[in-house]
């Protein structure tokens, strides 16, 4: 009997432990349920996650204490102490806090100043230790920054100077529009070798538009814009140094101060490198060309009152370069070696912005003035000019309510190039003088939907009106599904600065006006959703699967003359870029996993042609796994693969793989890093030659692939203040 009463007291004993059950309703400040988030408790794998509407249950637990965990990422994690079976049956309400180590990343290219998440154009943002992580592997210039963004390829115009071009979803590179803070500086004439002068060292973020935003900032950008947003002074001061080294012969020193003070803000950027000619195939031509460059950008900020700021900003670059036959770049020139490419230009400008913002409004007054001169040199050819271009804007924003901001704003461009008659030059000299005025609303309609809608009216004196329209859609289905639908005109006033004319030296390339050639005008849309979920503790995954098309009527080509001349005209027929992109991403404690794939479909439609655009790959992807442990280590792999493409004569390049490989220490003061890019060594020269003779006057096949091979780079980066 005593018997059959302890196997009695022993099942009670268990059925009791087996009874426990607690449940739990996780949502955010704003009580909206946090759907993914993770329950666990403590020491141990066993958990749950909440549900769609936030709910989650734990069951079978055991009497006695407990800890449960609440976890989501993005948020400061929670613990409870419950006791069973007191607590048993009972339900937990959790609202979980925003981690501070979250930082929202606020977006200034679309003018509303809203998050990331909440604006409905489709914006990709580079921010933080990725920038940071970029900078370190190229800190001479953002071409590498931009060059590993899905959809973006970075085309290099030139062997000798190694000049490159920015094209976006298959689009050449005028255009893409390029901003500093929201002002203009990159066109036309000085749009040349504007990559390859933009240090980066000094961004807080760079912000990305694919397709056309041509109604927020007027003409050229047509296949998308990129922002490069400037570090703000602030009442800690930021005193930093970086110094890069390289194998391929190359040295950069970056320095970067800013401070705020009472009634007054500073920011001083400042960048010198110089580069020994590198000649990475030995074939005796440079790869990479001997360069000097050297840029300086002090910034002052008046804070007249909590509401008012004036800016003012200074940049001065200055640059020399000279690629070729490596026999006359280390002056030994014979009656074989002749050839080399010299380019020296210099870029000065000046922005200035008064800014007044209040709790509902705000109005600021913008204006830059740039200047920049080039010249371009060959055995027997020199081509020179300077262009001078300025940009003034009005903007008037109000917020109605909690749900509508609007934006007003008239601008006006002005851009002029003079080029110095040489020899039999024909004077291609021009100016454009454009006027616009431009309104836009963003609207929430309710928790889950938002409209951005805009209109822009431009007036150039030569070429006539442009009327672009612009809307984007964002749909917020769950908290884990986002839609954003959007689309917009565009237009590009023509001049003779394209990648056809720069791989021509600008050499036998007649007048353009406005008599034989029309503007470029452009239709475009985008339709993508993004996804994101978390699984377990700290594992989660996101994707972006984007879908877009851009048509661009009267394209301008350059067109083979009868007396060894080249001219250009309108196309009669159109170009078609339609395509998708992919983006994975998977993080898991520090480790972070990002896969992209890019179809880029873009189809020159005129001419009786329907063929893949050249030089413009169908198929790239890439992977990039990073493993980033707080104030300690920075490590990451690079795979890219680039798939087959056409050159110029329509003759068909293989695919190719591009390896790197990066370790960054950082220290409490200072970072330490090497980074090994192409490490595969994969170059043009493994498949073609990239000169041919006769080597006196070489001709210089399309580039479709690397030309400079394996290069290690390897610096540190000092943190004085």
């Amino acid at each position: 009997m005593r018997k059959l009463l302890l196997v009695l007291a022993i099942l009670a004993s268990l059925a009791s432990y087996a009874q426990n059950t607690v449940n739990f309703i996780v949502s955010d400040e704003d009580e909206n349920p946090l759907v993914g988030a993770n329950i666990v408790l403590k020491g141990t794998t066993t958990g749950t996650v909440t549900d769609e509407s936030g709910k989650a249950q734990l069951n079978n637990l055991p009497d006695g204490k407990t800890t449960v965990e609440i976890s989501f990422i993005g948020y400061e994690a929670q613990q409870l102490v419950l006791h069973f079976p007191a607590d048993n049956g009972h339900t937990f309400e959790v609202e979980l806090e925003e981690g501070e180590e979250i930082e929202e990343v606020v977006i200034a290219s679309t003018r509303s100043s809203r998050t990331i998440e909440d604006i409905p154009t489709r914006i990709e943002a580079i921010t933080g230790e990725e920038l940071g992580e970029k900078a370190a592997m190229n800190s001479s210039n953002i071409g590498m920054l931009l060059s590993e963004t899905t959809g973006v390829q970075m085309q290099q115009t030139s062997l000798s100077s190694g000049n490159m071009s920015i094209r976006i979803q298959g689009l050449d590179g005028r255009y893409t529009q390029i901003l500093k803070d929201g002002f203009p500086l990159y066109g036309g004439f000085a749009g040349g070798l504007s990559i390859m002068q933009i240090p980066p060292l000094d961004l807080r973020q760079v912000e990305l538009i694919k397709g056309s935003n041509s109604t927020l900032y007027g003409g050229g950008a047509i296949a998308g814009l990129v922002n490069l947003i400037s570090i703000q002074p602030e009442e800690k001061a930021d005193l930093s140094v970086m110094i890069n080294q390289t194998n391929a012969k190359g040295t950069t020193g970056n320095l970067f101060y800013a401070q705020k003070f009472d009634h007054i803000g500073v920011s001083v950027y400042g960048s010198a490198s110089r580069q020994s000619a590198y000649d990475a195939d030995e074939d005796g031509f440079s790869n990479i060309p001997k360069a000097k460059s050297f840029s300086l950008n002090p910034k002052l900020y008046f804070y007249l009152n909590p509401n008012a700021t004036i800016q003012f900003g200074v940049n001065a670059n200055v640059d020399d370069r000279t690629g070729g036959d490596m026999q006359v770049i280390k002056e030994n020139p014979d009656t074989d070696h002749v050839f080399t490419e010299a380019n020296e230009s210099k870029r000065f400008s000046t922005q200035f912005q008064f800014l007044n913002q209040k709790d509902k409004s705000s109005f600021s007054l913008k204006n830059s003035v740039t200047y920049f001169d080039r010249d371009l040199q060959i055995p027997d050819y020199q081509f020179k000019g300077n262009q001078l271009s300025g940009f003034t804007e009005l903007l008037y924003t109000l917020r109605k309510g909690e749900d509508s901001d609007w934006q007003l704003g008239a601008n006006h461009y002005f851009e002029q190039f003079d080029e110095d008659l040489l020899g039999n030059n024909e004077d291609r000299s021009y100016t454009h003088n454009t006027v616009g005025a431009f309104v836009q609303n963003t609207t929430d309609f309710n928790e889950k939907t938002a409209l951005e809608s805009g209109l822009r009216y431009d007036y150039d004196f030569d070429f006539g009106s442009f009327v672009l329209p612009r809307a984007s859609l964002l749909y917020k289905a769950t908290d884990k599904l986002t839609m954003r639908l959007g689309g917009a005109l565009g237009y590009k006033l023509p001049t003779i600065f394209t990648e056809d004319a720069e791989r021509l030296y600008y050499r036998n390339i007649q007048l353009l006006n406005n008599e034989n050639a029309k503007a470029e005008r452009s239709i475009g849309g985008n339709f993508d959703l993004n996804y994101r979920t978390a699984f377990f503790d700290k594992l989660t995954f996101s994707i972006n699967q984007l879908f877009f098309a851009t048509q661009l009527k009267d394209a301008l080509v350059l067109r083979d003359g009868t007396n060894n001349d080249s001219y250009f005209e309108n196309a009669d027929g159109n170009i078609l870029s339609s395509g998708f992109e992919t983006n994975l991403k998977f993080t898991y404690s520090d480790f972070k996993l990002f896969v992209n794939y890019a179809l880029n479909n873009t189809k020159l439609k005129y001419d009786n042609l329907n063929n893949q655009k050249p030089l413009t790959p169908k198929h790239s992807a890439g992977a990039v796994l990073m493993f980033d442990q707080e104030e300690k280590w920075s490590i990451g792999y690079e795979l890219y693969y680039t798939g087959w493409q056409y050159d110029e004569a329509y003759d068909r390049k293989p695919n190719y793989w591009v390896m790197g490989f990066m370790v960054m220490r950082h220290f409490e003061k200072f970072s330490v890093f090497l980074n090994f890019e192409n490490f595969g060594d994969t170059k043009q020269t493994d498949f073609e030659p990239l000169v041919l003779p006769p080597y006196n006057n070489p001709v210089f096949p399309d580039i479709w692939a690397p030309t400079d091979g394996f290069v290690v780079n390897g610096g540190v980066r000092i943190r004085l203040l």
